[in-house]
């Protein structure tokens, strides 16, 4: 027996279903030996065959929920030339509906959640705003609802994190005078990314608080009102370049300066 065995999940939404029935079926076996690879919203055949051609090198099987009769025998037909077993977890149903009831399915994916679909929206937006915080992956930028850029501890993880529980999708970038922003940053609509700013004496406090939660002493670099001073005017050069809108958030509780942004994002003509 291998060491592992993995079972890659494929659904044009989000997954749960085929999740949830793979993670039952295992646990009548020995599931420590199980690895559940979920691929969610597959909407392309290039995607599918990737998922494919990954399953025949490690020797497992694939187990979907495609409601896309294109995607479904597109499923079935690289499985079976790869030699990949596939189970069809959604198909039967639906075939069974029609056949039994005479009606044709709606062929929209993610029904089963329609009723959920801000819970949905909400934790997609979230996941979003882990992944692009802190300008770890600039490719992101561009799929972004909202970019938000500053220096450090201008509350962009927290606002990012405020806005994707209304389903916006938020990434951020802070802005070092050591590192150039991301060129992805300049390709954005001005509408697209929304600058903040604050209080130098502010600024100072709110780092020197960070330093000692963190152990550090007070006077390191960080926290230097020259240094401050330094990254705010670099900020401020990069904003006007932009040309983008510049919130202060001096002395504003995280729900105070979400609620401009939103703001904006409305004026700007964004759908909310």
């Amino acid at each position: 027996m291998l060491e592992q065995q993995i079972v890659y999940v494929v659904s044009d939404s989000i997954g749960e279903t085929a999740e949830f029935v793979v993670r039952a079926a295992a646990s009548q076996f020995d599931s420590g030996h199980y690895e559940i690879r979920r691929v969610s919203y597959v909407d392309d055949e290039d995607s599918i065959k990737e998922v494919v051609l990954a399953a025949k090198e490690v020797g497992g099987f694939i187990a979907f929920t495609l409601i896309l009769p294109s995607l479904r025998n597109a499923m079935m037909d690289y499985a079976a030339a790869a030699g990949v077993h596939v189970v069809d977890i959604m198909g039967p149903m639906i075939d069974a509906f029609r056949t039994v009831y005479k009606q044709e399915p709606k062929l929209r994916p993610g029904l089963v959640h329609q009723l959920d679909e801000d819970y949905f929206r909400r934790v997609e937006a979230v996941e979003f705003a882990v992944k692009y915080d802190d300008g770890r992956d600039s490719r992101g930028l561009l799929r972004a609802d909202v970019v938000l850029i500053g220096v450090s501890r201008t509350s962009k993880t927290p606002l990012s994190m405020y806005l994707a529980h209304r389903r916006i999708k938020v990434a951020n970038v802070p802005l070092v005078p050591e590192s150039s922003p991301p060129d992805e940053l300049f390709q954005l609509p001005v509408k697209h990314i929304i600058g903040l700013t604050i209080n130098p004496d502010e600024l100072n406090l709110i780092r020197q608080e960070r330093l000692k939660s963190l152990g550090l002493t007070p006077q390191a670099s960080y926290a230097k009102y020259e240094r401050i001073l330094f990254e705010l005017e670099f900020a401020d050069k990069i904003m006007k370049r932009l040309g983008c809108p510049v919130i202060n958030v001096s002395n504003k509780a995280v729900e105070e300066t979400a609620s401009i942004i939103l703001d904006l994002m409305k004026r700007g003509g964004h759908t909310i």
